[in-house]
């Protein structure tokens, strides 16, 4: 029996390459659902028409508050599955490819060629890195909040200030990795169904050892 290809290109032609394992898939999805729980009841809290439209305020705090307090726990499931901890070692290096991709995204040089990735491109792991720094600063922020005997006002108030703005930027990120999403529908597949086409992985991630 022939040794296991140790490249994409090496490897027999076939349709479909895997790239995602059931665990894998569940923590993405399990984490944007909670991620979607706490950006719609934000939403929902702070802009007057949507709070009289949906009402319940007390609710409507529950549930984010809990989302919220349950943001990191898929992840931390996740560290069970040994592909998901190597996906996490992959997310964070970077390597002059990445550096590359990322000075080509800046000129929005959009050909495949001038964008050299492995697995995760630069923009993927410059995301993952952000959203896991934001999740941890709203966790400690919105600790401070929920109970309030944990630290003097001056501090609730600056946790305040801090929950409330990066509130906003995750929201226009999100957005933004949404938008990114909804223009690759490869990638979506690749997600949904944890195989992608051989084609599209040598054009999108030809540094990619599958």
């Amino acid at each position: 029996m022939p040794p296991p290809p140790d490249t994409l290109a090496e490897a027999a032609p076939t349709a479909r390459v895997r790239r995602f394992t059931p665990a894998e898939r569940w923590v993405h999805r399990t984490t944007a659902a909670l991620m979607g729980v706490c950006v719609l009841t934000a939403a929902c809290l702070y802009v007057p028409q949507l709070a009289e439209l949906v009402g319940r305020r007390f609710l409507v705090v529950t549930l984010h508050e809990w989302s919220g307090l349950l943001l990191p726990v898929p992840a931390l499931l996740g560290l069970a599955s040994r592909a998901f901890r190597a996906d996490l070692r992959l997310l964070n290096r970077f390597g002059p490819h990445d550096r590359r991709w990322l000075r080509a995204a800046l000129r929005r040089d959009k050909n495949p060629a001038a964008r050299p990735a492995g697995k995760f491109n630069a923009g993927q792991k410059t995301y993952a890195a952000w959203i896991a720094g934001a999740v941890l600063v709203m966790l400690g922020t919105g600790l401070l909040m929920w109970f309030t005997r944990l630290a003097p006002l001056v501090w609730r108030t600056g946790a305040t200030f801090v929950h409330d703005w990066l509130a906003l930027a995750i929201g226009i990120v999100v957005a933004g990795h949404i938008g990114m999403a909804v223009r690759d529908p490869e990638a979506r597949r690749g997600l949904r169904t944890g195989s992608v086409s051989r084609e599209w992985a040598e054009r999108e991630h030809r540094h990619w050892r599958g």
